[in-house]
């Protein structure tokens, strides 16, 4: 429970930093707040619009899997019995680090492997028009094991 408590501001920090040195950008997008993140490999979008305007999805996840995450967490340890529950706040951890890397994923620019002309949104999994990327594919695990630590607390605890 404590390290879970602690990891939120690694992982504000790290996104900072990928944000910072133009790493693990997003997909392209006409969002005003879209950025035109440097080198080559960020400049080659679909269209031939350029600068190619991109998702800051490092700054996405810092906010929820650093600010978001870190102030549930903060929560349930100062403001409620949660130390009592033993594994509550780390499955608290799990299945809100899985659920934000889902959404995030959304926005994320995919594994370069999965990306092809018929496959332009890079899905891991698709079938009948829906899929998931692999970032989505590996963070259910997490969510599932989230949850199955948090039923666990409360059950010690009621008992």
């Amino acid at each position: 429970d404590l390290l879970a408590l602690a990891a939120p501001a690694g992982l504000l920090l790290g996104r900072i930093a990928n944000f910072i040195n133009a790493e693990l950008w997003g997909r392209q997008t006409t969002m005003p707040w879209g950025v035109a993140f440097p080198g080559d490999a960020a400049q080659a979008c679909a269209t031939a619009d350029l600068p190619c305007i991109r998702h800051p999805s490092q700054l996405y996840e810092a906010g929820l899997e650093g600010l978001l995450l870190g102030a549930l967490l903060l929560f349930l340890a100062f403001r409620s019995p949660a130390f009592r529950r033993p594994g509550l706040i780390a499955g608290t951890f799990f299945a809100g680090y899985g659920l934000s890397r889902f959404i995030v994923e959304f926005f994320r620019q995919p594994d370069a492997q999965f990306i092809s002309e018929g496959n332009p949104l890079g899905l891991a999994f698709h079938i009948s028009g829906w899929g998931l990327t692999m970032g989505q594919i590996l963070s259910l695990p997490m969510i599932l094991v989230g949850l199955a630590f948090i039923l666990r607390a409360r059950r010690r605890h009621s008992a």
